[in-house]
């Protein structure tokens, strides 16, 4: 990802030039670009999060790590005298940048995978039972590099797992060895093999196998030891059929979440919508995925993991370096 190029909205080549230069209010000097090949003018922030804001970009970013420290939405507000509005407008504008981000992770190609899938419980607008509210988050982490390919949010149902297992089918395109471990849920395995199997023809007479792709493992560690009839239940399985050819190399030591799980505990101090005892929960479904978005583009290409030392991002391979907060929030959307 070079961002010393500019490329040009119209015809997305780089072969622009600076044309004049122009000092604002509030962010310097700004660069007035214009691109040989169609011969338009543009400027430098053009369709980025800080496009035609007049606040200074130092204490934009100054506020939005403070919300990403776990500060809630209303003492943000208070502590550093700025709109709520201004907030949640400045958040909205960097969670566009997450389908560009997630876009330019599943370009690249992984030779081995191993990811975790658990779910998260917060309230939203009222105190609801947990079957009817739409706090449930679903993430789907890396385990090595602690990378989140999926971090949704809606009610427990059918809709929200198929939209983050459809993510997961993505990565399993780009990826030639995976295994996905989930700590009880079953519905993890079933719904992936719907979204993405193989279909085995042996020769055989009557209607073909069907198979998870190559390569591709899901197990899952039963956290009952019997069923709800009774039935004696084995304590690590793979719940649906695998493809023949792929290993199975993962031993009962490996299958767990326990990763996720800490990460889980991480969300509830960073993230002020999903405190316990408090009322700062979301008001409503959409708001929270905004904090969601927000959270999981710092988590993977700005914040350092304590326990790798580097952005996950970089441990996964996706870049070179960690992204600065200036990098991002000069970042063009993808169209």
């Amino acid at each position: 990802m070079d961002f010393s190029v500019h490329y040009c909205p119209c015809c997305t080549y780089g072969d622009t030039h600076t044309h004049t230069r122009y000092l604002t209010k509030g962010h310097g000097s700004r660069t007035i670009l214009h691109c040989r090949r169609c011969d338009i003018y543009f400027s430098e922030t053009f369709a980025t999060p800080i496009s035609g804001l007049k606040t200074p970009l130092s204490r934009i970013i100054t506020i939005l790590k403070a919300r990403s420290e776990g500060m809630s939405l209303n003492a943000t507000a208070r502590t550093h005298n700025v709109s709520k509005k201004s907030v949640i407008d400045w958040e909205r504008r960097l969670s566009g940048l997450k389908p560009t981000l997630m876009l330019y992770s599943l370009v690249h190609q992984f030779i081995h995978q191993e990811i975790e899938g658990d779910e998260l419980y917060t309230k939203v607008n009222k105190n609801k039972p947990p079957s009817e509210s739409q706090g449930w988050t679903i993430v789907l982490m890396e385990r090595g590099s602690r990378f989140l390919w999926e971090l949704h949010c809606g009610r427990k149902d059918q809709q929200l797992f198929e939209k983050a297992l459809q993510c997961l089918a993505q990565v399993i395109e780009q990826t030639d060895n995976l295994s996905l471990l989930t700590d009880g849920e079953r519905r993890y395995g079933n719904i992936l093999f719907d979204i993405c199997h193989d279909i085995i023809r042996n020769g055989k007479p009557g209607r073909p196998l069907k198979r998870l792709p190559k390569g591709v493992r899901v197990r899952i560690k039963n956290k009952g030891a019997k069923t709800k009839k009774g039935r004696p239940r084995q304590k690590y399985q793979s719940p649906i059929p695998e493809h023949p050819d792929t290993a199975h190399e993962v031993s009962n030591e490996e299958i767990h979440a326990n990763h996720v799980e800490a990460f889980n505990a991480s969300m509830r101090r960073r993230n002020a919508t999903f405190r316990r005892k408090t009322n700062t929960y979301a008001k409503s479904r959409k708001s929270l995925q905004r904090t969601l978005d927000v959270f999981w583009l710092i988590h993977n290409f700005t914040r350092v993991h304590f326990t790798t030392k580097v952005v996950p991002a970089v441990k996964l391979g996706i870049l070179k370096t960690r992204l600065s907060w200036p990098q991002i929030l000069t970042m063009r959307y993808a169209v």
